[in-house]
């Protein structure tokens, strides 16, 4: 008997993920100063509420409609999208000031942790890595490697310094907030999941392959969402560094080119989860 690409439950949760995120997005932008943050945040909420919106919400959809048709491609990037919702409800539970809205973050951040964990666990490492074949994993290990680079360098430029002089970081100190929960979730669990993922994808471990296919779709959307929050602070007049926009972009370009190689080397006909054993 055929098992059943995403259980009821996880449908369940997804589709409810669906409905509170339009819902929290819709609200975020088109309710007249809804948020309460610091104004230098405004345009980073706004920016990211409009890729999730016109981009998260569309993906997350069509990406369940395929994968619980048995597509290995739409259950990769369905939970590559839940991976990004978790994270950017992460980031709203516990950094946003509070809003009518916060128990919808909280209970956006629990269905979306629980969809992740208990897709991730379903799903076949060993059909990705024989889809891929003796296929090089270099670029990926590569890109990996070097977003975790990137970031750590990016944050700890900040950090160190204000560390050193007893101070805090001009991003904390500017949007008056009592810590940086993007240092803590970039820093804690996002740069060592690449480094453990391109670890073990150059040892050329099963799981290796799936996580690579799950952050390539995160860092894609997330990448996204970075390059809108430029867009709105450049338009609130907020400097921002030419540089910044071509590492982001440039990332966001080299993540898409990835995830579209990775995903278009997955076989049609391949089932997104375990078979199980009698």
């Amino acid at each position: 008997m055929s098992q059943i690409p995403i259980p009821r439950p996880y449908r369940l949760a997804s589709l409810a993920t669906l409905v509170l995120t339009t819902v929290a997005t819709s609200v975020g932008l088109f309710v007249p100063n809804f948020y309460r943050d610091h104004p230098v945040l405004l345009p980073q909420i706004y920016g990211q509420d409009l890729l999730t919106l016109i981009v998260g919400v569309p993906a997350l959809a069509i990406s369940l409609y395929y994968a619980n048709r048995g597509s290995l491609r739409g259950y990769v990037i369905w939970l590559g999208v839940t991976g990004y919702l978790l994270y950017t409800y992460a980031s709203y539970a516990f950094m946003t000031a509070f809003n009518e809205l916060y128990l919808v973050y909280t209970t956006l951040l629990w269905l979306t942790l629980f969809t992740f964990v208990g897709g991730m666990v379903r799903l076949d490492a060993a059909t990705l890595k024989r889809d891929l074949g003796e296929a090089s994993v270099r670029p990926y290990v590569a890109f990996q490697l070097s977003l975790a680079v990137l970031v750590s360098l990016l944050w700890l430029s900040e950090i160190l310094p204000a560390t050193l002089e007893g101070t805090s970081p001009l991003a904390i100190a500017e949007a008056e907030l009592p810590t940086a929960v993007i240092y803590s979730l970039d820093l804690g669990i996002i740069v060592p999941a690449f480094v453990l993922t391109a670890y073990w994808l150059w040892n050329r471990r099963a799981w290796a392959y799936a996580f690579t296919a799950v952050l390539l779709v995160k860092i894609a959307t997330l990448g996204g969402a970075v390059l809108a929050m430029i867009v709105f602070m450049t338009l609130e007049g907020q400097a921002v560094p030419l540089p910044q926009i071509l590492i982001f972009g440039t990332l966001t370009a080299i993540s898409l080119w990835l995830m579209g190689r990775f995903l278009m080397a997955i076989g049609s006909e391949s089932n997104p989860v375990r078979a199980r054993t009698s």
